[in-house]
C-alpha cells in the first residue's frame, strides 16, 4: 500500500471508526508505555533505595531534573503532535512534516543546551534542587549522567508523541518499553554487580533512552507503517510554525515545568523534618505517578482522536470521546486507588523495609493522594481535550493548576500552619482545587461544541430541504 493510501486508510479509522473501539486500540499501546515507563522510574528508586535512605533521597531531588528535561521534551512532542492531528484532519500533509521535523530538531538543540550549563554549574544546579549537604555526593553523581543523555532524552518525546499523534501507538509503545526493559535489566546489573552505585542507576537509564530514541528514530524515518516521514529538509525556521507548536505544548510546558519547581519546594518543604521525609515523598511520588500513569496512557490514546476527528469538524466524536473516556478512566482509578489505599504500608516496605519512619510518612501520604484519584479522570480528560482541540490558554491554566496555581501556596502555606501533615495534605487539597476548575472550563468547551453540532445539523437539513426542492 502506498504511503497516500495508508494515509486515507488511517483518516477513515480515525473519523469512522467507532470510538470505544478506536480509543481501546490506540490507548492500550500508550497504557503500556506509561506503565513502563513507571516501572523502571519505581525501579530506579527501589534499586537506589537499597543503597540508604540519603541515596533516595537523591532520586528525589533529581526528579525535578527529570521534570526539566520532560518539560523541553513534551513542549515540542506534544506541541508538534496536536499540529500533527489536526493537520492530517485537514489533510495538510507536506505542513504536518513541517510540524514534526522542525519540533525534533529544536528540541535536540533545546537539550543540548540544558546539558551545557547543567554540566558547567553542576553543584550550583543540584543545591538549587534542593539537595542537603547529606544528599548532596549522590545528587551530584546521579545528575551528571542523567544531563549527558537531555539531548537525545528530550527528542524521544518528539518521536513518541509524533507516533502517537499518527494513530501509530503500536510502534509508539515498542520503542518506549524497549529502553524501559532494558533499563530494569540494567539498574542491578551497574549498580550492584559493576559497583557502580548510584551512578550505575543514572548510566543504565540514559543507555536505555538511547536504545529507545534509535528504535523510534527508525519508525519515523521514512515514512515507515504510514508514518510522516523525518527529514531535516523539512525543518522550517518559521515563526508562525513556532508559535503554532508552542501553543499547542504550552500546557505541557506549564505542567511539566511547573513540575520540577514543585518537586524543588517539596524537598525544600521535606527539609525540615528530616531526609527521611524526602525519602518517603520521594517514593510515594513515583508510586502515584505508576497508578495515574495508566490513566494518562488511556487519555493519549484518546487525543489523536479528538484532535483528529475535531479537525475533520466531527463535533459529535470529539464529545463521544471525551465522555468514554472519563467513564472508564474514573473506574480505573477508583479500583486502583482502593487497592493501593489498603496496601500503602507494604508498599512502602518494598522500598525502605528497614526505615519504620519513612514508612510511616509515605503510607499516610500515600492513602491521602488515593482519595483523590477517582475525581483526576475528568481533571486529566479535560485539560488533554482542551490541548489538543487548541484551546491552549484554558489548557496551560488546569496544567498550572495541579503544580504550581494550586500546589505551590498549599506547599508553602500548610507545612508551617500544621507541620508534616501540610505537606501530606497540599497534593489532594491542589487536586480537589484543579477538579473545580477543570469543571468549569471544560464545561464552557462541550457547550461550545454543542452549538457548533446543531449548526452542522441545521445546515444538513437545509441542504436536504433544498434538494427536494
Amino acid at each position: 500500500m502506498e504511503w497516500n493510501e495508508m494515509q486515507e486508510a488511517k483518516y477513515h479509522q480515525m473519523t469512522e471508526s467507532p470510538i470505544p473501539g478506536l480509543i481501546a486500540r490506540l490507548a492500550v499501546p500508550t497504557i503500556c508505555s506509561m506503565l513502563i515507563t513507571s516501572i523502571y522510574n519505581m525501579a530506579d528508586t527501589y534499586f537506589v533505595s537499597q543503597l540508604g535512605t540519603d541515596a533516595s533521597a537523591a532520586v528525589g531531588v533529581i526528579f525535578s531534573l527529570m521534570a526539566m528535561i520532560q518539560a523541553i521534551g513534551f513542549t515540542f512532542g506534544i506541541g508538534s503532535s496536536t499540529c500533527v492531528s489536526r493537520l492530517l484532519g485537514q489533510k495538510e500533509r507536506q505542513q504536518a512534516c513541517e510540524s514534526l521535523a522542525t519540533a525534533f530538531f529544536t528540541a535536540i538543540a533545546f537539550g543540548a543546551v540544558l546539558a551545557a550549563l547543567g554540566i558547567v554549574f553542576l553543584d550550583e544546579l543540584v543545591q538549587m534542587l534542593g539537595a542537603t549537604p547529606e544528599i548532596l555526593p549522590y545528587a551530584r553523581d546521579y545528575a551528571r549522567y542523567i544531563l549527558l543523555g537531555a539531548p537525545y532524552m528530550t527528542a524521544n518525546f518528539v518521536l513518541n508523541t509524533a507516533l502517537r499523534g499518527q494513530g501509530s501507538a503500536f510502534y509508539a509503545m515498542f520503542g518506549i518499553m524497549s529502553g524501559g526493559i532494558l533499563n530494569m535489566v540494567l539498574d542491578p546489573i551497574f549498580i550492584f554487580v559493576f559497583g557502580l552505585g548510584i551512578s550505575g542507576a543514572a548510566i543504565a537509564t540514559i543507555l536505555s533512552q538511547l536504545v529507545s530514541f534509535f528504535i523510534l528514530l527508525y519508525f519515523n524515518l521514512g515514512g515507515r507503517h504510514g508514518s510522516l516521514p523525518l527529514r531535516i529538509s523539512n525543518y522550517r525556521f518559521r515563526p508562525s510554525l513556532y508559535r503554532d507548536i508552542i501553543k499547542g505544548g504550552f500546557p505541557s510546558l506549564c505542567r511539566q515545568g511547573l513540575a520540577s519547581v514543585a518537586s524543588v519546594a517539596l524537598v525544600r518543604s521535606c527539609a525540615p523534618f528530616g531526609v527521611e521525609a524526602i525519602s518517603a515523598m520521594s517514593i510515594v511520588n513515583r508510586v502515584m505517578l505508576f497508578i495515574v500513569s495508566a490513566m494518562i496512557g488511556f487519555g493519549q490514546g484518546f487525543q489523536p482522536v479528538c484532535g483528529f476527528n475535531y479537525g475533520a469538524r466531527r463535533y459529535d466524536r470529539v464529545i463521544e470521546s471525551f465522555w468514554f473516556c472519563v467513564k472508564v478512566s474514573a473506574i480505573m482509578l477508583t479500583s486502583l486507588g482502593a487497592i493501593m489505599f489498603l496496601l500503602a504500608p507494604q508498599v512502602m516496605g518494598l522500598f525502605r523495609a528497614d526505615d519504620p519512619l519513612v514508612v510511616s510518612i509515605g503510607s499516610m501520604g500515600m492513602r491521602l493522594q488515593c482519595c483523590m484519584l477517582p475525581f483526576q479522570s475528568y481533571f486529566v480528560m479535560s485539560n488533554m481535550m482542551l490541548q489538543c482541540t487548541g484551546r491552549s490558554g484554558a489548557a496551560s491554566l488546569l496544567s498550572a493548576g495541579r503544580q504550581g496555581l494550586f500546589f505551590l501556596p498549599a506547599i508553602t502555606l500548610l507545612p508551617p500552619l500544621v507541620g508534616l501533615p501540610g505537606i501530606l495534605l497540599s497534593q489532594p487539597v491542589s487536586d480537589l482545587f484543579c477538579v473545580m476548575l477543570a469543571l468549569v472550563l471544560s464545561r464552557r468547551f462541550l457547550a461550545e461544541m454543542k452549538m457548533l453540532l446543531e449548526d452542522q445539523q441545521g445546515e444538513g437539513s437545509r441542504w436536504g430541504e433544498e434538494g427536494a426542492q
